[in-house]
């Protein structure tokens, strides 16, 4: 049985636990980065996941609840030429948050053992020795005192052609379906085998993965806000009193 196979893909919330977890959670999450922001502890959110699993709807979930002062959200595509020329984590070494503020990465180094591994972007000596520099740039990371959230968003192929086919449907959604979109999709096994392995090799005492059953997107979201809070107050309580 693989790691994604044991997710119950029925969990669900109600519109009205929903409403309320997402009050009482966002409000947890304003006074608890507040606090962060005075301890000068940095936070670095990392969203992975399925095409439409719910990344971006997650994502708004926490920065609406955040001083737009305090966060970036970094969108990672293809890299440009200036990011090709160098190490891949280069360009996700300079978009680190200054102290006290957070850093929001909607995908990730871990293109490098997923799109890279699938479409062969890296070369296989390449993308298996990543496991092991993800593993390092991590713990430095969070040595230094960073915490860290690591969060995969999973649906099922059902559900994914649910929400493909719904988009088609909608004009103002529409433009977030590409070919892209349905070309990854044929490959479903190929990443999903490239996700359990990425989840069993770089899922650490340090920095574990979160894996989010996003069947239904108010239970993902509010178990999103729920991790970075209980993570957050965990680093406060942890921190030394601010002098």
């Amino acid at each position: 049985m693989t790691i994604l196979s044991r997710l119950d893909m029925s969990r669900s919330l109600s519109r009205e636990d929903y409403d309320a977890g997402l009050k009482r959670y966002q409000g947890r999450l304003n006074q608890l980065q507040r606090a962060a922001r005075e301890r000068r502890i940095s936070t670095l959110l990392v969203f992975e996941g399925w095409d439409a699993a719910g990344k971006g709807g997650s994502i708004r979930r926490i920065t609406a609840a955040l001083d737009a002062r305090d966060y970036q959200v970094i969108q990672v595509a293809a890299p440009t030429d200036e990011e090709a020329a160098h190490n891949y984590l280069w360009r996700f070494w300079r978009h680190l948050p200054r102290a006290g503020r957070v850093t929001i990465y909607d995908r990730s180094w871990y293109g490098r053992v997923l799109v890279e591994r699938i479409e062969g972007f890296a070369r296989t000596r390449e993308w298996q020795r990543a496991y092991a520099e993800i593993n390092d740039f991590e713990a430095q990371l969070v040595e230094s005192g960073v915490v860290l959230c690591k969060f995969w968003l999973h649906i099922t192929a059902d559900e994914q052609l649910r929400r493909f086919q719904e988009r088609e449907q909608i004009a103002y959604k529409a433009w977030k379906l590409t070919p892209e979109d349905w070309r990854n999709r044929d490959r479903w096994s190929d990443y999903e085998l490239a996700v359990n392995d990425m989840v069993e090799r770089t899922s650490t005492r340090q920095a574990p993965w979160t894996l989010i059953e996003a069947n239904d997107k108010r239970y993902a979201r509010i178990e999103v806000l729920r991790t970075v809070c209980e993570r957050l107050e965990a680093a406060l309580a942890m921190a030394p009193d601010k002098p």
